[in-house]
């Protein structure tokens, strides 16, 4: 366990060479989807899943229980031998995810079944996603939980949570009804945004039903619940949380269920589009990997609150603590309400604590938060576009002196010269200079915004 533990450690820590690039994948790429899926993600088209596990604890000699894949589907066939390895390798990481708790388990009579996810990462650094079903089996009697586990390429938390609902249905009823649904899961396409994809699945005394499967019309807000995050922390505590993570330090969230946990962390990270986080990214951190948070990179993971003794004792540099459960920060810098421009500053936590006075539905928190932080963006460095200067057809430089110096505001100039300095930052200014076709959506809204704001600088 400990060995295997030291190889996720190392699939982990995303090293960087220099500025502006990332050891295994280029500056210009999106890490979290494989390049030559790119475009079949934002389109659609692409399978829904690579496989499900399922992950049971069974009792060791020396009495203690450990997760184990009792059963796989598909089996690793027809492929090449170091993808086999790689497949192998990840395969392997997957019961410490499923059962982050480590051996604190004894059989239950009672449980009531979660929904969470993880990420693992690749050597060439994309992502994969584990989207997991936590259940007590049928039966009489003690037993111990087991996990539903699909691993996806694809980021999408409230299709895969529907697709688990459907697996714990047929669970309840007999497990031999899950292949066929996954089978029939596994031959459909994925949808592009806005659009549904209809499985026929035969479920016994029910007959065949049909299961309609929705992708979000904004596909980058399909993995995301800020209303967990809102209902956790006030304003002033994700103001904390956010200015931590756009300068790429190291954050700890703690909560007692990994729903929430995992939620929150995916919430944290979608703050920062048209960013991206680039570093250690952990949404629930296994027991035996607690040492993590003693490593000096940036970091942000999750962690069950019933190891924040462990966490505490380790050897931390400066870390942002923030306990999920009480709403309040256990350990901090100190200097966290000074790195945002105070106006700007004060701008978002007003619209935080409208939209947590506000009834509003889970879509529209999403959309109203995606859009209160890209407006932070936007106001700060949307005039990136003028200091693009061209050098070879299709070519760009990026003249960052004079993008300092065209900011009037000296507490904007101040953020920014420390912003420009994260990896996070030189990584979108290098897919800008390439014209890349990433971030296309905040591409259009960084030129609405200049042209509003034309008339005001006559």
């Amino acid at each position: 366990m400990d060995q295997l533990a030291g190889v996720i450690r190392r699939s982990f820590r995303r090293k960087s060479n220099k500025r502006g690039s990332i050891h295994g994948a280029s500056a210009s790429e999106d890490r979290s989807i494989p390049t030559d899926q790119k475009t079949l993600v934002l389109s659609g088209g692409q399978s829904f899943f690579e496989y499900l596990v399922v992950v049971s604890l069974k009792k060791n000699y020396d009495g203690n229980y450990a997760p184990q894949i009792t059963y796989q589907f598909p089996k690793l066939e027809n492929i090449l031998h170091f993808q086999k390895d790689e497949e192998e390798r990840l395969l392997n990481a997957i019961p410490l995810f499923c059962f982050p708790d480590g051996n604190t388990w004894a059989p239950l009579k009672e449980y009531t079944s979660e929904t969470f996810s993880f990420v693992l990462t690749n050597i060439d650094s994309s992502r994969k996603f584990g989207y997991c079903r936590r259940l007590l089996p049928a039966g009489n009697g003690s037993r111990s939980p087991e996990v539903y586990c699909i691993i996806s390429s694809l980021g999408c938390f409230g299709l895969f949570a529907k697709i688990l609902d459907e697996v714990e249905k047929r669970r309840e009823i007999a497990t031999a009804l899950i292949y066929p649904f996954m089978q029939g899961l596994r031959e459909a396409t994925f949808p592009a945004p806005g659009k549904t994809v209809k499985i026929k699945s035969f479920i016994p005394e029910s007959g065949t039903e049909i299961i309609e499967l929705t992708r979000p019309l904004d596909c980058r807000l399909e993995h995301i619940d800020f209303k967990t995050l809102l209902q956790c922390l006030n304003s002033q505590i994700i103001l904390h949380i956010f200015a931590s993570v756009v300068l790429e330090r190291r954050v700890i969230l703690v909560a007692r269920d990994l729903s929430i946990l995992s939620e929150c962390i995916h919430a944290v990270v979608a703050l920062l589009y048209p960013f991206a986080w680039e570093h250690t990214y952990i949404p629930v951190l296994p027991h035996v990997l607690i040492d993590t948070v003693s490593c000096p990179a940036p970091f942000i993971v999750g962690v069950q609150n019933q190891f924040l003794s462990h966490i505490l004792d380790q050897p931390m540099e400066e870390v942002l603590l923030v306990d999920l459960c009480k709403g309040e920060l256990i350990q901090k810098v100190g200097d966290e309400e000074k790195i945002l421009p105070p106006k700007l500053q004060e701008q978002i936590r007003i619209s935080l604590d409208d939209y947590q006075q506000i009834t509003k539905t889970t879509p529209e928190i999403n959309t109203a938060v995606s859009k209160t932080f890209m407006q932070f963006f936007m106001k700060v460095m949307g005039h990136y576009t003028s200091h693009l200067q061209e050098i070879n057809v299709g070519k760009f430089t990026f003249q960052e002196k004079a993008f300092l110096k065209a900011i009037h505001s000296k507490t904007i100039r101040r953020f920014l010269k420390c912003f420009v300095k994260t990896q996070m930052f030189s990584i979108f200014i290098e897919a800008q200079q390439n014209k890349s076709t990433q971030n296309v959506y905040f591409q259009q809204k960084v030129k609405e915004f200049n042209e509003q704001r034309k008339p005001e600088r006559k």
